[in-house]
């Protein structure tokens, strides 16, 4: 598995937002590497001001392995800028991950 992600931020301004892995690095696997970097995506998402959509989450198919695919659009909306971005990831030694929403 890569210590790295890198994924464009697609937006659907009805539906969410899909991550498009940029396909430099495999994804990771286990249960815990999924959630951990679910969360550290989630959490660079609220500090760049991106809100939850108010449709709810469907559970069968807005899984963290889709979203970190780019197979699912997750309930989010992002801020009024407009510009494209896109979301940068590194694990650090511990295995936690951090990341960073930059413009593209």
């Amino acid at each position: 598995m890569s210590d790295s992600y890198t994924a464009a931020i697609v937006y659907t301004p009805e539906a969410g937002v899909r991550l498009r892995p940029d396909g430099g690095g495999d994804l990771p696997t286990g249960a815990n590497d999924v959630n951990l970097l679910g969360m550290a995506i989630a959490l660079a998402l609220g500090r760049a001001g991106y809100e939850h959509h108010p449709e709810p989450r469907d559970p069968e198919l807005q899984t963290l392995d889709a979203l970190l695919a780019g197979d699912a659009v997750m309930p989010w909306r992002r801020p009024d800028d407009g510009d494209d971005q896109q979301i940068t990831c590194t694990r650090g030694a511990g295995g936690a991950w951090s990341c960073e929403v930059r413009p593209a």
